[in-house]
């Protein structure tokens, strides 16, 4: 009997709780789901919970559901980035981590992603950021605690990086001491331990700095840093633990070895070409252009020497490299969208998907390439990337079509994550 009681008193507060959820309809102008290339008029969301319940036609439409009118509007999933490091800012962003305790680097980049959430990125994928610790970490678990709002946070701790590598602080003199913004590894049995220390602080992605970068002082980014037997077991290890790994490769030969070891994503990936276009084709493999970055500092003034070589060199590789774009997305090659933000605005990282269209993707290819296609990069494509039922209720909205101008997408004007409003529409 005291048993029955017990499980019919469970039953109740179950009940209570799913009759307590958050009903939701949303009259959508014109919806893309992003699984396909249609563009729905008049079709209304139905949202309980966190969840997309139903779509269809305005006969949906129930009294117990509140409504948020967007049939002015075009709906879409809310954006995915791949690539980003919330706690870098500034010129100096090699230095910058050492400014402030790893409490106050999470205080500001908790601003930051609550910033960029409310420009409609409802995910994001940290490659790698500047902290001694963990501080995004801890940002992205008070989210999920629902301590605070803020987007989908995957990734890695720290970029991977030898010494004297893109991660390393390489214009101090050689008596200080100090600890770089990357975490640097030397060695099979220094890998190894760092890539068990990433993922016992959280890691659910492993970040290698295969090359030299282009935003860093004394590195070259044509050079390849680690050697064939680090990369192997870089891998190795993370694969034991189910862990996909993202390479940073400049240089031809670093993007070949990192597809050939098993990368799961290439960043970067500048000095692509017909054979590693056909390499990423027969490894699957994604790549991730990060063209956004480049942009940004074409319009600035980088303020400092390390950021005036990146925007030199994008200046002179960049009508080949976005040749070589338009060729792999030709072929088929799978390419998401990753602003490589570090520090600017999220409507500014909308620019990607500009960028993408300037290489040769249709609009809603480009749209695709940053939800869905992210969504199944991150292997989260049952939860995010698309408006079907079933899936987290990451929506956003715009005036305009983005199909008509892509940078509409710079001008979010309603963003939902996981059925809660973040950013109402303008009344």
């Amino acid at each position: 009997m005291k048993k029955t009681l017990i499980l019919l008193f469970v039953l109740l507060l179950c009940s209570a709780f799913l009759s307590a959820q958050s009903k939701t309809a949303i009259i959508c102008g014109k919806l893309i789901t992003g699984n396909d290339d249609t563009v729905k008029p008049n079709m209304v969301i139905l949202v309980e919970g966190e969840r997309i319940v139903q779509i269809g036609s305005k006969a949906l439409l129930k009294p117990e559901y509140s409504i948020i009118d967007l049939s002015n509007y075009t709906v879409l999933p809310g954006m995915i980035d791949a690539h980003v490091h919330p706690l870098i800012y500034g010129s100096e962003y090699q230095t910058n981590h050492l400014k402030g305790s790893s409490a106050f680097n999470a205080l500001r980049g908790l601003k930051t992603v609550q910033d960029w959430l409310r420009a409609g990125w409802t995910t994001l994928r940290i490659a790698g950021d500047a902290d001694t610790k963990y501080a995004h970490f801890e940002i992205r678990d008070a989210i999920n605690s629902g301590m605070f709002q803020g987007p989908r946070i995957y990734g890695a701790g720290h970029y991977l990086s030898v010494t004297g590598g893109g991660g390393d602080i390489n214009y101090i003199s050689n008596e200080q001491t100090i600890i770089p913004d990357g975490l640097i590894v030397d060695g099979k049995q220094e890998m190894q331990k760092a890539i068990r220390q990433e993922i016992k602080n959280g890691s659910d992605w492993i970040k290698l700095l295969v090359t030299g970068a282009f935003m860093s002082t004394g590195d070259n980014p044509k050079n390849i840093h680690f050697s064939d037997e680090e990369l192997i077991t870089a891998v190795d290890e993370a694969n034991r633990r189910g862990i996909p790994v993202m390479m940073h490769a400049h240089a031809k030969e670093g993007i070949v070895k990192g597809i050939k070891f098993g990368a799961r994503s290439i960043e970067h990936g500048t000095f692509l070409d017909e054979e590693t276009i056909d390499l990423l084709l027969e490894y699957d493999t994604y790549l991730v252009p990060t063209l956004t970055v480049g942009t940004y500092f074409r319009l600035k003034d980088p303020g400092n020497v390390a950021l005036t070589k990146m925007e030199r060199s994008q200046k002179q590789f960049r009508e080949e490299r976005m040749k070589m774009l338009e060729k792999a997305h030709k072929k088929g090659v799978k390419i998401t969208i990753g602003s490589d933000n570090v520090g600017f605005p999220g409507s500014f990282a909308a620019n990607e998907f500009e960028e993408f269209v300037k290489f040769g993707m249709t609009p809603m290819q480009a749209i695709q390439a940053g939800t869905k296609l992210n969504a199944e990069l991150l292997k989260k494509e049952k939860d995010i990337g698309t408006i079907e039922v079933g899936k987290f209720a990451d929506i956003i909205a715009t005036k305009l079509n983005p199909l008509d101008d892509i940078t509409e997408l710079q001008r979010v004007q309603f963003v939902m994550k996981g059925g809660e409003v973040i950013k109402p529409k303008r009344q």
